[in-house]
């Protein structure tokens, strides 16, 4: 099964990125093989709708949850409708989150954990 993990490198040993939209990468990990793929977020500096596009994303490569620090209710509308379990609070080494994980360890929210505008440059952490 493939999640996502929003990472500030593009490592397995990064810090997660508090930040869903935003990220600086999406850590693409197979929670079977063990394998992953490190993608440079290119909706980082967007104007809007950044979380949206993530979404978006993250339902194209088939992830079956992500984790994250936060998620906004636009992005969270994208992934929930998608299927996709949003798991916020995640922070730390991208590694341990995936151990943490597959150890069920971590559950999926109901609702967005900030407003749509967090991680707006000016708007909150950024």
């Amino acid at each position: 099964m493939k999640i996502c993990i929003t990472s500030q490198g593009d490592s397995l040993d990064s810090q997660v990125d508090s930040r869903f939209g935003r990220c600086q990468y999406f850590i693409i990990a197979d929670t079977e093989s063990s394998e992953f793929e490190a993608i440079e977020n290119s909706n980082v500096s967007g104007m809007g709708g950044v979380g949206v596009q993530s979404g978006q994303f993250m339902a194209e490569r088939a992830v079956r949850a992500v984790l994250t620090g936060n998620v906004g209710p636009n992005a969270f509308r994208v992934l929930q409708t998608a299927g996709i379990n949003v798991i916020t609070g995640v922070s730390g080494v991208v590694k341990t989150a995936i151990e943490r994980y597959n150890k069920g360890e971590l559950k999926p929210i109901q609702d967005p954990s900030v407003d749509s505008k967090f991680g707006m440059p000016g708007m909150g952490k950024t």
